[in-house]
């Protein structure tokens, strides 16, 4: 029988387990540092509320994704969710993405009617500002994007971002419907504790090792655990992967999150069909998620979520050129047979819990083939 490491817990690190358990005839021994599984979509409670760490609803553009995660957990689907924006200089809340239909509402919509009149376009964007004013215009900008990209990233200025591609909610003015995700299949657990369940179903056939930190070597596929080496035919890396390299080519960059819970004394706090909002003003926070509109769960009270970026944790992937290509000479020294997935191990901001299922279904089927002693082109898992 052939013998499978998974560095990681998450989501990525148990859907990697269940794909390998559903293949057959593999050992697979899993290893999480934290007491329990899920990490941060695991679900807790609060206040008699069930949340995760920050809004963790399932979207996918993939029916047969949908379809093998609602067999595990019994999915809501959730189509009719909506973003809104609080723009404090306006005292107003818009939709977002931004919506043509909100431009009359705003106090200098003249301004903003020209400039969309003039728009430059991406082709030519050298990095995040130019790319964002070329797509809505300099007001637009101003109000929507340059507060909150800056404290996202907790960066000076919003030309030190070089990459354009990798926000899910787009840059395009929308004119159409104004459901926050248009094609994508939008959802949640129906049960109240949300992927908990999914998280035991995908390790049953697995060793789970928790509260274990391990000395892996992605180049030779080998790892200490417990003071003993052992040697695998695979390993998955979920990790951020300058940590089993032990850094030789220097920290990678991420941004943390200091996440507060907020009990209020009604039972609804936003609007029906809004699930989070964004604050793209001079606030400390990014965004607020009110629990109950995802989970369903019934209350005289409401549990509202507010997310602040910080360095307290690796949650986002810098978008930087240079971070980037660090990260790419870690990928360069893994061995053949090694997956790094998740958005940890691809290092790759817009990975979520959809795209996580969908890498490790590509891995499965990349052993399946018999070609998995074989490298796998970068691009491969960078563009699932």
């Amino acid at each position: 029988m052939k013998k499978a490491l998974i560095l990681g817990g998450g989501f990525a690190g148990c859907a990697a387990a269940h794909q390998l358990s559903l293949i057959g005839k593999w050992d697979i021994t899993l290893v999480e540092k934290s007491p329990f599984l899920g990490a941060g979509v695991r679900t807790e409670w609060y206040g008699g509320h069930p949340y995760t760490f920050g809004p963790r609803h399932f979207l996918t553009q993939r029916e047969d994704v949908f379809e093998y995660l609602n067999f595990i957990v019994p999915m809501r689907r959730c189509q009719e969710h909506e973003f809104i924006t609080y723009v404090s200089d306006d005292d107003a809340f818009y939709n977002f993405p931004i919506h043509v239909d909100d431009i009359d509402r705003m106090p200098d919509k003249y301004q903003i009617k020209d400039e969309m009149q003039c728009l430059q376009g991406v082709t030519t964007a050298k990095n995040f500002e130019e790319y964002w004013i070329g797509s809505v215009g300099k007001t637009l900008y101003e109000k929507f994007v340059n507060k909150y990209s800056r404290k996202m990233w907790l960066v000076e200025d919003n030309k030190d971002i070089d990459t354009f591609s990798w926000s899910p909610k787009g840059v395009a003015l929308k004119s159409g419907p104004r459901a926050a995700w248009d094609t994508a299949i939008s959802a949640y657990p129906e049960w109240e504790d949300g992927y908990n369940h999914y998280f035991n179903v995908a390790t049953e056939f697995t060793k789970v090792l928790l509260n274990t930190t391990v000395q892996c070597d992605l180049s030779t596929k080998t790892a200490i655990i417990h003071g003993e080496s052992h040697s695998f035919d695979i390993i998955v890396n979920t990790i951020s992967p300058d940590v089993p390299f032990g850094y030789r080519y220097g920290r990678l960059g991420y941004i943390g999150r200091d996440f507060h819970k907020i009990v209020l004394p009604v039972e609804h706090a936003f609007p029906k069909n809004v699930y989070f909002v964004y604050y793209a003003g001079d606030e400390k926070f990014t965004r607020l998620v009110e629990y109950k509109q995802f989970t369903g769960h019934k209350s005289p009270h409401t549990l509202l979520g507010m997310e602040i970026p910080s360095l307290n944790g690796n949650f986002y992937p810098l978008p930087l050129k240079s971070e980037q290509h660090i990260a790419a000479q870690y990928f360069a020294d893994m061995a053949p047979g090694v997956f790094s997935i998740g958005r940890n191990g691809s290092y790759r901001y817009s990975v979520d819990i959809g795209v996580c299922i969908e890498q490790a279904m590509a891995m499965a089927e990349h052993i399946m083939s018999g070609s998995w002693e074989h490298p796998v082109p970068l691009e491969k898992w960078r563009s699932i």
